[in-house]
């Protein structure tokens, strides 16, 4: 019996100096991973938005393709807005009768032979048809959507001669500019990192390496995660690059 538990108590013996010595290289491992200073990264444009339609009808036109490049101020999408050109003929014939009875009105004041509350209604029918041609000019100018930025369709939610409804999605754009870099990177490195703080990263896609400096530091940090949010961009021109793309950011940083 007493042989038997000596046994027992040699292999726990072992079983603990084992762990004990496996322990050290556990951490020397994960200080190696942490030590490396990797961060993941994305490539973000500098604006992208989505159009929508600011108004219910048809699409009459539809000059989006996808990965298309667009001009500011390019019309993307049109509607059929035959109604609405109509609302604003009528509109300003409404406000040519009102302006002409007002004047009539006001001929007759000077007459006495009409009173100052006729004179009075006459003016607010007249400010009243010139208040209509204003709301029927806003709605025709819901009729084009243009590109509010120079950029590249990257969505097109529409078809031609298709029926939308207000607010519905039309077109994601992005801007074609540089772009930027967004990461996330542990909050104990505030301490060295600044505006202009130089990094390399390399990007999945390309399997190149490219310079790059930090250009925007979160004023919060994600109390959970312990990270802070970075901005960056890389220095010059690289059309080879595109939204979405990702890579590994590697800083010179004490660990």
């Amino acid at each position: 019996m007493k042989k038997r538990f000596k046994h027992l108590l040699a292999a726990c013996l072992l079983v603990a100096t084992g762990i004990a010595h496996a322990q050290p290289a556990v951490q020397q491992d994960n200080a190696s991973v942490e030590g490396g200073n990797a961060i993941r990264v994305l490539l973000s444009p500098e604006l992208e938005t989505t159009l929508t339609a600011q108004m219910a009808g048809r699409i009459s036109h539809l000059q989006a393709q996808l990965g298309a490049r667009v001009e500011k101020g390019r019309t993307v999408v049109a509607f059929d807005c035959a109604e609405a050109a109509a609302r604003l003929d009528m509109a300003r014939a409404e406000h040519a009768a009102a302006t002409e009875t007002l004047g009539a009105k006001q001929r007759l004041r000077k007459l006495e032979a009409a009173g100052d509350v006729e004179v009075s209604l006459a003016v607010a029918e007249a400010n009243k048809a010139k208040a209509a041609i204003a709301l029927s000019r806003a709605q025709l100018a819901q009729c084009a959507v243009t590109a509010p930025f120079s950029g590249r369709v990257v969505r097109v939610h529409v078809k031609a001669h298709q029926g939308v409804s207000a607010g519905a999605p039309l077109v994601e754009l992005v801007s074609d500019g540089p772009l930027k870099l967004r990461l996330n990177v542990p909050s104990r490195w505030l301490s060295q990192l600044q505006i202009g703080t130089p990094f390399e990263v390399r990007i999945n896609e390309t399997g190149s390496t490219y310079p790059a400096k930090v250009t925007a530091i979160n004023a919060r940090v994600d109390a959970v995660a312990q990270t802070v949010e970075l901005e960056a961009r890389m220095a010059g021109n690289q059309p080879e690059l595109l939204a979405g793309m990702s890579g590994v950011a590697h800083f010179r940083l004490n660990p």
